[in-house]
């Protein structure tokens, strides 16, 4: 069994996919009903606005006048508008979360939601802006990709079309291959994009950097991530889909049992009753696996700056040395950590006099 100082120790050596995976699965294990805390608001919205959008959606292809349609319309709208309100907010969150995380493997400050929430109202409306922006790039990211797979199975229908003529196998066997090539060069796309803004919130409360310099500052420090984010994202959606489905079988069970086809196919016919309870559980679900994403990010962000700034180094010096005076220099790296009056300063250096948990 792992104690709570190995949980928290990060190497200096560089951390591959794997190592990032255990320590976070490690760091979520020592607190976990704290990060199921954390996390527990922005799931409770969205699933709020996941029940508004299933019962107000399925109204509407059976609202006999067309008043209560429009009416029924807008209330889905409105579920719509508060489930993504529900996604944004656990960005937000997440991005409080970071400060307490790095705040914790550098100087071992408690994780705790009071924590947490403190740094997210610290600067609420920088997490916001940012947050859309995040979101915005996301959003063309996906675009990308897409588009990237759409010219690579054009190519491949082109390619078939001459090849039909030699051979139907050799058709089967280059679609296979050119298909399985376009998905692994649109994955590349998407994570190489949206890798760029993966320190967004990190920066902001880590660093107490503005909007735009903190999107300009994680374009900087995203360099190589792209096989740890792509791995750390395939992990997460592998298990928040594990736990979906223990929680779903259940439900199907039951439901087969009062009569219900619980096949997503035939999600139409499906009760009112069902069709809430299975739209909830998704949501939940993530109540789970979410902590495992931020810590994942905080640490990628740590481990980044050890890479490529000598992070390590610069806590040392920022945990032995007083505050450097202010000299008209200004230092091309972010701070170790940005002491904001705002939020509580960092506690004083652990007993143990070690820098990241060495």
């Amino acid at each position: 069994m792992n104690s709570p100082l190995e949980a928290s120790q990060l190497p200096l050596a560089p951390l591959g996919a794997g190592d990032l995976i255990d320590r976070a699965v490690r760091l979520y294990r020592q607190h976990l009903t704290t990060l199921m805390r954390i996390a527990a608001p922005p799931v409770v919205v969205t699933a709020l606005g996941s029940v508004i959008w299933t019962i107000f959606w399925r109204r509407i292809f059976t609202a006999p006048e067309t008043g209560a349609m429009t009416l029924y319309l807008l209330l889905a709208f409105l579920g719509g508008g508060i489930k993504a309100s529900g996604y944004i907010f656990n960005l937000i969150v997440m991005g409080g979360a970071a400060r307490n995380v790095v705040a914790h493997l550098l100087w071992g400050e408690p994780v705790s939601a009071h924590a947490t929430y403190s740094a997210v109202r610290s600067r609420f409306w920088s997490l916001l802006v940012a947050t859309v922006i995040v979101a915005a790039w996301g959003l063309l990211s996906f675009f990308v990709a897409f588009m990237a797979l759409y010219f690579v199975a054009a190519v491949i229908g082109v390619s078939a079309a001459l090849l039909g003529f030699i051979s139907p196998y050799l058709t089967a066997v280059v679609i296979i291959i050119a298909f399985i090539a376009g998905a692994v060069v649109a994955l590349w796309l998407l994570f190489f994009m949206l890798g760029r803004v993966a320190y967004v919130p990190q920066v902001l409360l880590v660093e107490g950097k503005g909007i735009f310099a903190s999107v300009g500052r994680s374009f900087s420090l995203a360099r190589g991530n792209v096989r740890r984010l792509m791995a750390m994202t395939l992990f997460i959606t592998f298990a928040t889909y594990s736990a979906l489905m223990i929680l779903v079988v259940p439900l199907g069970w039951f439901g087969y049992l009062q009569g219900v086809d619980p096949s997503p196919w035939n999600a139409a016919s499906w009760p009112a009753w069902y069709a809430i309870g299975y739209s909830v559980l998704e949501p939940l679900s993530s109540i789970l696996l979410t902590p495992i994403w931020m810590l994942g990010l905080s640490l990628l962000y740590v481990d980044e700056r050890v890479r490529h700034e000598g992070y390590d180094i610069e806590l040392l010096a920022s945990q032995r040395l007083p505050p450097v005076p202010e000299i008209g220099v200004a230092s091309p790296f972010g701070p170790a950590i940005s002491v904001d009056p705002r939020t509580l300063p960092p506690p004083p250096l652990a007993a143990s006099g070690k820098v990241l948990g060495l």
